[in-house]
């Protein structure tokens, strides 16, 4: 009987630390993967009700911004897409900190209310692992593309830090 409950607990051990095993990844390697498929999961394990904690204060001369895309370009599919701050680091979801926050890409939509969580769909992608680009499969035409910061908790901060252009897929 100790021998099977011995086995049991190595078994349980086991499948406990296969389990966890992605969600240590660091965020360098998750910063790498380019593809939209690459956007974070960590919706799955978070509270997202509204928090009591305040959002926190966006620091003098923050701003986000695409790098590589300009209003009215034309661009291929997949799109590629570079995300810059200025004055705001880039960090994980999870936990508030103050003067960060992680980057959603919203397609077709525009930014959203400060304070208010960004839902999480086909039309607003999240990169809550720190990452700061990806590749988007788009259809020809025109799309709107709204860069949108937010805490931790996904509370956007609103159009203070937030940047739209239209492209056009060809």
């Amino acid at each position: 009987m100790r021998k099977y409950f011995l086995l049991l607990s190595a078994v349980s051990i086991s499948l406990f630390m296969a389990c966890n095993s992605n969600s240590n990844q660091s965020t360098d390697s998750a910063a790498t993967d380019t593809t939209a498929k690459s956007a974070d999961t960590s919706h799955a394990n978070m509270d997202m009700s509204s928090s009591a904690e305040p959002l926190p204060e966006i620091p003098a001369g923050a701003k986000v911004y695409f790098k590589n895309l300009k209003n009215g370009q034309t661009v291929s599919s997949p799109v590629k897409v570079e995300m810059g701050t200025e004055n705001i680091k880039v960090d994980s979801a999870g936990k508030v900190r103050q003067a960060s926050g992680h980057h959603h890409l919203l397609i077709d939509a525009a930014a959203i209310e400060a304070g208010q969580v960004v839902p999480k769909d086909s039309t607003h992608l999240h990169f809550g692992n720190a990452q700061t680009h990806t590749e988007v499969p788009l259809q020809p035409g025109k799309h709107t593309l709204t860069l949108q910061f937010a805490d931790g908790l996904h509370r956007s901060y609103g159009d203070k830090l937030s940047s739209t252009v239209t492209v056009t897929v060809k």
